[in-house]
């Protein structure tokens, strides 16, 4: 048996790349189901077809975590398929990148909206019940660049928002037996990355002491452990995995 054997988790924006990577990770791990809520439809029907042909442990959901409703009637159906909901990822996130006197008020707004405000929506019908339950795993997903970065100050602020709502919430939950953590990842080699120009890729790869970039494996081997009852007496920490950089 894994280390997560019999139990249910939720997580978002898992339709590729790190998400993905946490779903298989916690397959690996025992889980015993799992529901992905992604915006890209045919994406999470093509995730949950690879990674779960039989359809007995994967349960995709396409939904904008950005809208309050869609969040409601989306758990409310991972509630009525698996009764609880013991972990609870927060992966979604999007960039809308540019110069602070650039930047348009929809990419500000759609950025927040998402990175941040997906965190609230899914918590706030979440913690209640991991209340009841008196058990509950919160991981959200930060990033190195909530500590700044050139063209990012909408990315920035809601990844810097995420780690003052993890940390209160730690404090808010703690004696329910709920634990909040955040993962700041470094430069990780996803899609998003990717887009990345290679020169510039070049000189973020310079700043990393390791001198390599992160894998989404890697990332998904701490959301784990974060989720594990082998982590039950931490909580309000963030932990950045990046080669080195920004620590």
């Amino acid at each position: 048996m894994g280390k997560l054997a019999g139990k249910f988790a939720v997580v978002t924006g898992a339709g590729k790349g790190i998400g993905e990577a946490i779903v298989r990770r916690f397959m690996e791990d025992g889980a015993e189901k799992i529901a992905i809520l992604e915006y890209d439809k045919a994406l999470v029907e093509a995730t949950v077809a690879r990674l779960d042909p039989s359809g007995d442990r994967l349960l995709g959901i396409h939904c904008d975590v950005s809208n309050r409703e869609q969040v409601q009637k989306s758990l409310e159906t991972v509630m009525e398929k698996f009764g609880r909901i013991d972990i609870l990822v927060n992966n979604a996130g999007i960039t809308r990148d540019s110069m602070f006197h650039k930047m348009t008020d929809a990419a500000w707004d759609s950025v927040l909206d998402v990175n941040l405000g997906s965190m609230y929506n899914t918590c706030k019908f979440a913690v209640p019940l991991m209340r009841d339950q008196n058990y509950g795993k919160i991981v959200n997903i930060s990033s190195t660049s909530a500590y700044g970065n050139i063209g990012q100050t909408n990315y920035a602020a809601s990844k810097a928002a995420a780690i003052g709502f993890t940390k209160t919430l730690a404090r808010e939950c703690g004696a329910k037996g709920i634990t909040a953590n955040c993962i700041a990842p470094g430069c990780i080699m996803t899609d998003m990355f990717a887009d990345v120009p290679e020169n510039i890729q070049e000189k973020y790869k310079e700043a990393i002491p390791m001198r390599r970039f992160g894998d989404p494996d890697e990332i998904a081997s701490v959301v784990s452990f974060l989720s594990c009852d082998d982590s039950s007496f931490l909580t309000g920490q963030v932990l950045i995995v990046s080669g080195g950089a920004n620590t």
